[in-house]
């Protein structure tokens, strides 16, 4: 056992793992015991899947296959559920997928055109590394490159402290992009992913670490929804590119080590990632006609298994393909009519009382996802034993005045306990109140006659 401590720790170290130091030994002792139980418990499944790592010698595509992750997702890009998932909502160490996020806020809050020097603190972070001396400078454009293809940790040092103004600043940017996309189980200490612990802003001792689920949720916003979606897939899908420092003293080269790029056709963005403590990490993106798929890996094996993580998301995404398709699930709900309460009715009889018409209100086709989900129409990904309930709740009755396009209900769609889609139940026609002027010019009008 102590042989194993000593050959892992220096693997950490050459790979990019955190500093091992005397008093940190006793706690990678416990990542290596906790691998090696993990991957003993696997021995017998992984000997016949090793092999398939890569290849489509195997097919796995049943709900119950077993994952050699220990938290996987497969994702719907387009509305975000979660198709597959095994634990999911688990916390662990997430490794250069940290990038991503690093990546994405550099693009929306930083300038291409800017330059960035480097560091002291950026030219001694360990391999992976751009291995540029501190005083160098670099545009920012070309630094991107450097951290998604490569995955260079000091590249990530010198882009957090350009866009943050230092490492610290940066993490604190990170972490609230995190809050705002309702992903609470992350919590970002570096922006290159080496594994680090610390105290959050309420006193509690945190790791540098996320969920399945968060993850796959960030890398939904770098890929569709953040205003610098394009530039983020531009990078990531790129498979080389050169570049010089700003005044020429030297070129780098860059190659793109996401493998899933020339593995499965429709695969177009993502990220890998490794430290003794998270074990490999790989969140990516693939695209099947009209059909999105996003799938998140932590704890994808440790050494020597570095293609476990292609076994998975390979899996994973045959999974999706072939069980999942689009269907057209809009049902036409009856809307009764709503009493109004003090209204005045059309022909002015309010012996009789009043109601009001209600509809659906059913969005335009406006982008891209209303394309399929405009007018009325809902095309969800499920598969074919899925179908979800439709719940009508509205209001028995309204105060007056009401007035048109006021809401009185919704229709939700319902799928596994979680509403998939909601549309809004709006009034059809306007109702006035029953005023006391109203009743004298009532009045008056009786006498009149």
């Amino acid at each position: 056992m102590k042989k194993q401590m000593a050959v892992f720790a220096l693997f950490c170290v050459l790979l990019g793992g955190a500093a091992v130091s005397k008093e940190a030994v006793p706690a990678w002792k416990d990542v290596w015991e906790k691998a090696g139980k993990y991957e003993t418990e696997q021995r017998e499944e992984d000997i016949s899947r090793d092999a398939a790592a890569g290849t489509e010698n195997e097919e796995r595509t049943g709900p119950d296959f077993r994952l050699y992750a220990q938290s996987a997702v497969l994702m719907d890009g387009d509305s975000g559920r979660i198709l597959f998932g095994k634990n999911e909502s688990d916390i662990h160490p997430m490794a250069s997928t940290t990038k991503i996020m690093t990546c994405i806020l550099a693009l929306e809050l930083g300038n291409g055109d800017d330059l960035v020097t480097v560091s002291k603190n950026a030219a001694s972070q360990p391999q992976v590394h751009l291995g540029a001396p501190s005083g160098r400078q670099f545009y920012l454009k070309d630094l991107l490159y450097s951290l998604m293809l490569e995955s260079h940790n000091d590249s990530a040092v010198m882009i957090a402290e350009h866009v943050g103004g230092s490492v610290e600043a940066f993490a604190g940017l990170m972490n609230q992009k995190a809050r705002d996309l309702g992903c609470t189980d992350t919590y970002f200490i570096t922006p290159n992913g080496l594994d680090a612990s610390g105290t959050d802003t309420e006193g509690k001792e945190r790791a540098h670490s996320t969920t399945a689920a968060d993850l796959a949720r960030i890398m939904k916003y770098c890929i569709s929804e953040s205003p610098k979606k394009d530039e983020f897939l531009a990078v990531t899908g790129t498979k080389a590119y050169t570049f010089s420092d700003a005044e020429g003293k030297g070129t780098y080269s860059c190659v793109n080590h996401n493998a899933l790029l020339t593995m499965m056709d429709g695969a177009y963005s993502g990220k890998t990632g490794f430290t003794g403590g998270a074990g490999y990490c790989y969140v990516g993106a693939l695209e099947d006609g009209e059909k999105n798929f996003i799938v998140a890996l932590l704890g994808c094996g440790w050494p020597p298994h570095k293609t476990y993580k292609w076994a998975d998301a390979r899996a994973l995404l045959q999974y999706g393909m072939k069980n999942y398709e689009y269907r057209n699930v809009w049902k036409d709900v009856e809307i009764p009519e709503i009493t109004v309460e003090n209204g005045i009715p059309e022909d002015g009889d309010i012996s009789r009382g009043m109601t009001v018409q209600a509809e659906v209100a059913v969005p335009e086709k406006a982008g891209p996802e209303e394309q399929k989900n405009g007018g009325e129409s809902l095309y969800l990904l499920l598969r074919e034993d899925e179908q979800p309930d439709v719940r009508l709740s509205m209001k028995k009755e309204l105060e007056a005045p009401v007035r048109r396009g006021d809401t009185a209900g919704k229709v939700e769609y319902e799928l596994n306990g979680r509403t998939v889609a909601a549309y809004p139940v709006v009034v059809k026609e306007d109702a006035d109140p029953i005023t006391l002027k109203w009743c004298m010019e009532k009045i008056a009008e009786l006498y009149l006659e």
